[in-house]
């Protein structure tokens, strides 16, 4: 009886230390998150829903840097950096200069810290990734598609506008992707009778102010404004764009829904909160071993209309019976 009785303790020992040691082995993954300006917070919620889809939890089994330069992009070299000497398993960034920084600091071989991007616009073109199918080295993630549904944007703007308008395109002066855009949408204003101008705003010294580049549309008689997407500059001031658009009475036409919800007039694009829920899937893959460069960059496959009718019935506006029915949100 004693003998059996120090077996079954020795057992039950050796089963407390497995379990300890199971429990002591298991990986905590560690990811950063890399923001220039001001974000929104769903956007975080979708990338948290994303992540625990993949079973990451904070706090249980994630741990997450957080690295939000709130409109200083001058301090994101530096954040950068600070992520470096941190050794995480990928860094998130969520935006075209947040990723140049990340390559730039973390290093561009398949050996270098994982970078995962959120909403990208023309990585290829940028020379961010290899190929959309094959990225290269060690970034993946999602890619915008703006420039490729510029013709559906331009469309849906002017069937609200009048004939023969007069639309002045809002470009980020520091751009790497706007110039592409503007000549993709300069192909498309003939056939619509459309006359199109440009107006630049941007951050840095020397560079128009967002009141400037409106003043200047209003100037030229503009009877609407077109505001680029896919740069982070735009979507951190979208209160104020949408401010000057209803002091300024212009019909505007965006990227993203957010900047309807703002009270912007119409918005066509990929969603911002799919965008970075699917983040959790790149996160995932890389926690169970895939390396980033066997990972495709993906694209967005839905795109939503967002109309806002309570700023249609400011500015005098009758949005046609079709484009209303085509909608998926209609704010009243």
């Amino acid at each position: 009886m004693q003998t059996r009785t120090l077996i079954l303790a020795g057992a039950l020992l050796l089963a407390v230390l497995g379990l300890g040691c199971g429990q002591s082995e298991q990986k905590k993954v560690r990811i950063g998150i890399l923001v220039g300006d001001l974000t929104a917070p769903h956007e975080e919620e979708a990338l948290l829903t994303g992540l625990r889809e993949q079973g990451l939890v904070e706090g249980r089994n994630l741990i997450i840097e957080r690295r939000y330069a709130n409109g200083r992009l001058d301090m994101v070299p530096g954040f950068a950096r600070e992520l470096a000497g941190l050794k995480l398993d990928a860094v998130v960034s969520t935006c075209t200069p947040t990723t140049l920084i990340a390559q730039k600091t973390f290093g561009s071989t398949p050996d270098s810290t994982p970078i995962v991007m959120a909403a990208v616009a023309d990585p290829v073109g940028q020379k961010i990734i290899a190929s959309l199918a094959r990225p290269g080295a060690n970034v993946t993630g999602l890619a915008s598609q703006a420039a490729e549904i510029m013709p559906k944007m331009l469309n849906l703007f002017a069937a609200v506008l009048p004939a023969k308008a007069t639309v002045a395109v809002l470009i980020d002066a520091s751009s790497n992707v706007h110039p592409h855009m503007w000549q993709t949408l300069e192909q498309l204003a003939t056939p619509l009778n459309i006359r199109l101008l440009q107006v630049q705003a941007g951050r840095k010294p020397g560079h128009a102010s967002l009141s400037e580049a409106f003043d200047a549309a209003v100037r030229q008689q503009a009877d609407g404004i077109f505001v680029l997407p896919d740069e982070p500059f735009f979507f951190a001031r979208r209160a104020e764009i949408v401010e000057l658009a209803a002091k300024h009475r212009l019909p505007a036409f965006y990227g993203i829904r957010e900047f309807v919800d703002l009270g912007g007039l119409m918005s066509y694009g990929e969603s911002m909160r799919a965008a970075y829920r699917g983040v959790g899937s790149y996160i995932g893959k890389l926690a169970a071993g895939i390396k980033p460069y066997e990972i495709p960059v993906a694209q967005p496959t839905v795109f939503e209309l967002v109309i806002n009718l309570r700023t249609a019935e400011a500015l005098g506006i009758t949005v046609p019976h079709d484009v209303l029915l085509s909608a998926n949100s209609v704010i009243e």
